[in-house]
């Protein structure tokens, strides 16, 4: 009798701690569903934010069980983020490459005309005419240089250009386009400093689009390097690649991004007084990159450095 009432007290005790510990657990329980609610209804909210636009939205609160969520969708907003300024600054550039195209086509057709007109005249003597044409006949030239370049690098971007491949000795190429823009170098008053390797630095390149990377950039320290300044010119032959540097003091302050200067119609002087089609370095980047080789350009104050690296 006394164990019967002692197993019932026991039972009963238990059923009333089933029941505390089944109240307990329920809104323990209901208190974490709340907790998970409102934080998916945080994560909600602001993904709708970001769906309408705002992609600058932040998520700071702890949403626990859906922190990894929340960082895979602040990746995702660095995304949309890199992808609309980039969108931005392409829309930005094909405005400002219409523009410089505009002005650096009209510039020589408008002398063009302007000496046709005068050559329509009855009264001009031969010497005067032949002065008319000799000018027709420069800004022709600059237009025909400069259609050409644009159709370059065009090409070049959109990888529609072919490549003929060859054994080339760097050293030697550069010394050739150097002896060639040698009367250039001289009027500019610049010297030409040239650290190469003793023996022949040999890579399988297009001589002639390699050629023409070398004389963009020569006559790009020839526009803008400051007037009897040392240049230096070093080809560095590396265990698996080959380091092409050239170095320049800037005539004038260096106000540019490193990145902007190789775009399209870019030039070093923004009151584009001196004469070029602002494709220069745009072509020679294009050229080196199609060639598998990489391109930079470093600012340190009014020291300009380009640095190719091409691959054995």
């Amino acid at each position: 009798m006394l164990i019967t009432s002692i197993c019932c007290i026991f039972w009963f005790f238990g059923i009333v701690l089933l029941l505390i510990y089944s109240i307990g657990l329920f809104y323990l329980l209901r208190k974490h569903y709340e907790d998970i609610k409102n934080k998916f209804i945080i994560l909600s909210n602001e993904t709708e934010k970001i769906s309408n636009g705002n992609i600058d939205v932040k998520i700071n609160s702890d949403l626990g069980l859906f922190n990894p969520l929340k960082d895979k969708i602040e990746k995702i907003q660095s995304g949309l983020k890199k992808a609309v300024n980039e969108e931005i600054k392409s829309q930005k550039m094909k405005t400002e490459l219409i523009s410089n195209v505009s002005h650096d086509l009209k510039t020589p057709l408008t002398s063009i005309i302007t000496y046709v007109d005068l050559l329509k005249k009855s009264n001009i003597a031969d010497e005067e005419c032949k002065s008319y044409i000799d000018t027709i006949d420069k800004k022709s030239q600059r237009l025909k240089f400069l259609i050409e370049d644009l159709f370059e690098v065009s090409r070049a971007t959109s990888g529609d250009i072919s490549l003929n491949l060859v054994n080339v000795d760097i050293v030697e190429l550069m010394r050739q386009t150097q002896i060639e823009l040698d009367d250039k170098i001289t009027k500019s008053k610049l010297y030409i400093k040239n650290n190469y390797p003793k023996d022949k630095t040999i890579l399988e390149l297009d001589s002639q689009k390699t050629y023409r990377i070398f004389e963009n950039l020569l006559i790009n320290v020839v526009k803008y390097a400051m007037e009897g300044s040392r240049v230096y010119v070093d080809i560095i032959d590396e265990e698996d690649k080959v380091k092409i540097t050239i170095k320049n003091m800037s005539a004038e302050e260096i106000e540019f991004d490193p990145f902007d200067i190789v775009e399209r119609f870019q030039r070093g002087d923004k009151s584009r007084n001196t004469e070029g089609s602002g494709l220069g370095l745009a072509i020679a980047k294009s050229f080196v990159e199609v060639q598998g080789g990489t391109f930079n350009i470093d600012i340190d104050g009014d020291l300009f450095k380009v640095i190719i690296i091409f691959k054995k």
